[in-house]
């Protein structure tokens, strides 16, 4: 039968399955023929795999045998950093252009479990470094919105994978916001999870105490599912935390919550007034629906990006110190070692990854270490035990995820400090090691285009579930 993936959900195509609406493989079909025709403007996917079918066949047989999850069937998109079995894995770069995974990271591993069925490799940002994927070796993906613009990034070919519905949920990485902030300029729910609830397993390194894993989906119950499905301790990750652990900081579920409110961070200049005031009339409906609104101030936010463009850069010169040209070559000709390193890291590096490279060796070299990276790692210790203190007073804090909505493609591609300006809201959660959720909250007019925007809200440690609860709150005053 006919499926219609683009009014599909992964909680609707589950019932769908399970009532034997249709079956795995028919829904797997109909949202490969989408992917594929939406992808010839989109570029959003690197590679559809080949044996996407076979899962779903296999999905068929659990679902038959009734040994299915809320992920059995269900077409999933995985960003191209992440190792799935067999499969090519490049981070969208030239350096990996011929590495092949020979192990599933822990995610994929838990989502083959469920039965998910694992569509394609979506295109990012050249070894997650970029706001718009734009830095891609493999070309810029376009916003499914208005093709003329950037999907965000780095994340940006999962977030229009899943807007143009070519998959009905993906999973991107977040190192700064690099899946709240895709996810607000395509009209979608991205949620990045406390440091250390999701393996890392398996996920190329940018920046290693920032990184994590997480999903998106069309909607907030959709992000929860991915969520729990890939959620948990890992033995190979050591930053995984126990079980236990996170039992012990699940608070019960409040129906109404106090929202915390960073005024002063909000109203300062650079963000666009359709978006604060989108931002404060969604808050306004959040407060007649119950909730409570509480203006708070935290000093340390503005500091966040400087940090943050402080100690990522440290980590990606130590992270991609292993491609070196031997186990993951790009040299031709090279006669010598140091040709072999120079042609390699030279050619196989794009523009943006090599800056960050040389930022990054510059503020751990000798001279500077003290004047840059400690002061970072001492402002971030000040950022943590602040947001520490204010979530005594409320339950989450609400911004803006972007200062703007979706821009066009090359418009901020020729000047890097307007460009990490993207981050500025989404970069707080990842310093602290905190959950954040990026939720659609409505349209501005650019061009005689509506484009989507979204609300961020941000929580403690582990409290995941109040941001799938407030989540859904916006969802029922922003339909």
């Amino acid at each position: 039968m006919a499926v219609d993936v683009t009014k599909l959900t992964i909680a609707e195509a589950g019932r769908g399955l399970r009532s034997k609406k249709y079956s795995a493989k028919e829904l797997t079909e109909a949202v490969l023929f989408h992917a594929k025709k939406k992808n010839a403007t989109t570029n959003a996917f690197a590679e559809f795999f080949d044996d996407a079918i076979a899962e779903a066949e296999r999905a068929d047989n659990m679902l038959r045998e009734g040994k299915e999850t809320a992920l059995t069937g269900i077409p999933i998109a995985i960003k191209d950093n992440m190792l799935v079995r067999g499969k090519l894995s490049t981070s969208g770069s030239k350096i990996l252009s011929n590495h092949r995974a020979v192990y599933d990271g822990t995610v994929i591993k838990k989502l083959k479990a469920a039965g998910a069925v694992l569509v394609g490799r979506t295109n990012m940002d050249e070894f997650a470094m970029g706001s718009s994927s734009e830095t891609c070796a493999w070309g810029s993906v376009k916003n499914p919105a208005d093709p003329t613009r950037v999907p965000g990034g780095s994340s940006g070919g999962s977030a229009a994978a899943v807007a143009m519905s070519g998959a009905l949920g993906a999973l991107g990485s977040d190192t700064g916001g690099s899946i709240r902030q895709p996810a607000a300029f395509c009209g979608v729910v991205g949620m990045k999870p406390t440091y250390g609830a999701v393996s890392r397993y398996g996920l190329m390194a940018m920046a290693s105490s920032l990184d994590q894993i997480g999903p998106f989906a069309k909607t907030v119950d959709d992000a929860e599912i991915l969520y729990h499905a890939i959620a948990g301790h890992d033995p190979f990750d050591s930053t995984t935390f126990p079980e236990e652990y996170v039992r012990k900081k699940e608070n019960d579920k409040k129906e109404k919550l106090v929202i915390g409110v960073p005024e002063s961070f909000v109203s300062m200049e650079g963000i666009d007034n359709d978006v604060r005031e989108n931002f404060h009339a969604t808050l306004k409906k959040l407060a007649e629906a119950g909730h409570s609104l509480r203006t708070i101030e935290l000093l340390s936010l503005p500091y966040a990006l400087p940090v943050y463009y402080v100690l990522m850069p440290a980590e990606v010169s130590a992270n991609l110190a292993r491609y070196d040209g031997i186990r993951y070559g790009y040299a031709k000709d090279a006669e010598r070692l140091a040709d072999v390193y120079r042609e390699s890291r030279g050619e196989g590096f794009g523009k943006e990854v090599r800056r960050r490279i040389l930022l990054g060796t510059y503020v751990l070299s000798a001279g500077y270490y003290d004047a840059y990276y400690n002061k970072a790692v001492a402002v971030r210790s000040v950022i943590i035990d602040e947001l520490k203190s204010a979530f005594r007073e409320v339950d989450v804090i609400a911004t803006p995820t972007t200062t703007s909505p979706a821009f066009r493609l090359g418009e901020r591609s020729a000047d890097p400090l307007k460009m990490y300006l993207e981050d500025i809201f989404t970069v707080p959660a990842n310093i602290a090691g905190i959950p954040g959720i990026s939720v659609p909250s409505g349209t501005v007019l650019r061009d005689g285009t509506r484009l989507p925007i979204g609300l961020q809200f941000m929580a403690a440690q582990f409290e995941e579930d109040k941001l799938f609860a407030i989540g859904k709150e916006v969802e029922q005053v922003c339909p």
